[in-house]
C-alpha cells in the first residue's frame, strides 16, 4: 500500500504548502513551515540606526521581536498600516522575526510542477529573494526566499 500511495505522490507530483499573502498589488507566498504565526499589527517600537526596512521591534508573549516591513525591504510606496495589515510571525535562521505586509489571503497546497524558475526581475524585486512563480488558474504567485530576503548578518537582535 505504501508503495501505492508513494507511486501516486510521484504521478501527482509533490504539494507546496504556503501561506500566501499581498503587498500592493502582488500575491506572494512562504513555506508555511517558516510560519509560527499570524498577528494583527500592534505596537512597534522603533530602533535607531537600524536599516531602512526593520520597522522595529514588537513585545510578542514577552519575547522582542525584529519586525522587518517587505514593503521597505522590497522598495515599494509605504503604506499606512489598516485593518488587514498583519504581521507574519516567521521563523529565520532560527531567529524569530515579523514581516509586515498588507494582508494575509490564504494557505494554499499547490502541487510543485505549476512552479517556474523565477525570471530575472519580478515587479522590481530582485530575482535572487525568489524561489518560483506559481502558476495558479488566473493569478500568479511569486514564492519567497525568506533565508536569502533578511541575510544572516543583518540580523542583530538576537
Amino acid at each position: 500500500m505504501d508503495i501505492d500511495s508513494n507511486a501516486e505522490s510521484h504521478a501527482n507530483g509533490d504539494l507546496l504548502q504556503l501561506v500566501t499573502f499581498e503587498i500592493g498589488d502582488e500575491e506572494f507566498g512562504i513555506d508555511i513551515l517558516k510560519v509560527q504565526e499570524i498577528i494583527r499589527t500592534m505596537a512597534i517600537t522603533k530602533v535607531p540606526n537600524s536599516p531602512p526596512h526593520v520597522e522595529g521591534v514588537i513585545n510578542l508573549r514577552g519575547k522582542v521581536i525584529p519586525v522587518i516591513n517587505l514593503r521597505s525591504r522590497f522598495s515599494m510606496e509605504p503604506r499606512t498600516h489598516d485593518s488587514q495589515t498583519r504581521i507574519i510571525v516567521a521563523d529565520l535562521h532560527r531567529v524569530v522575526i515579523g514581516f509586515v505586509v498588507d494582508g494575509v489571503s490564504e494557505v494554499l497546497r499547490i502541487p510543485s510542477s505549476t512552479v517556474e524558475p523565477p525570471p530575472a526581475v519580478v515587479s522590481g524585486i530582485e530575482s535572487e529573494y525568489i524561489k518560483g512563480v506559481g502558476k495558479l488558474d488566473n493569478r500568479l504567485l511569486i514564492l519567497l526566499d525568506l533565508d536569502k530576503l533578511i541575510p544572516v548578518e543583518e540580523l542583530v537582535f538576537h
